[in-house]
C-alpha cells in the first residue's frame, strides 16, 4: 500500500528511526516500523495481520488501529475521499490501497 502521513511530525517520526527512538522509546520505535513495513507491503488494509489489526468505533470511526507497544497504537484512515462503503454501510477496508498515518499513541489514555 502506500503511505502517507497526516502531518510532518507523524511523517519524521516514521522515518526517522533515531526520532522515532526517542519520541515513542525503543520497543515501540521498533514495532512502528515493522508494522510500516507490513503496510507498504500489504496490497490493502484486510490483508494487515500483525499488530492486532482492528476497525475503531465512536469517535474514532473510520480509523484502523494496529498495536505498538506498551498500550501505544498506530492509527491509518483511508487516503481516499470518502473511503469505500460495503453493503452494510461501513468501510471496506478490503479496498483500500493508500492510507494515511494518522495517530501514535495512546487513545486510552
Amino acid at each position: 500500500m502506500q503511505i502517507s502521513y497526516d502531518n510532518k511530525k507523524l511523517q519524521t517520526v516514521c522515518q526517522e528511526k533515531a526520532v522515532a527512538q526517542k519520541s515513542l522509546g525503543v520497543a515501540c520505535a521498533r514495532k512502528l516500523m515493522l508494522r510500516l513495513q507490513a503496510i507498504e507491503a500489504a496490497a490493502c488494509v484486510t490483508d494487515l495481520v500483525a499488530g492486532n489489526p482492528h476497525p475503531l468505533a465512536g469517535s474514532r470511526y473510520g480509523e484502523f488501529a494496529l498495536d505498538l507497544a506498551h498500550g501505544w497504537r498506530l492509527t491509518i484512515v483511508s487516503a481516499d475521499n470518502p473511503a469505500p462503503i460495503n453493503s452494510d454501510g461501513a468501510i471496506d477496508w478490503s479496498q483500500v490501497t493508500t492510507v494515511i498515518i494518522k495517530y501514535i499513541g495512546n487513545y486510552h489514555d
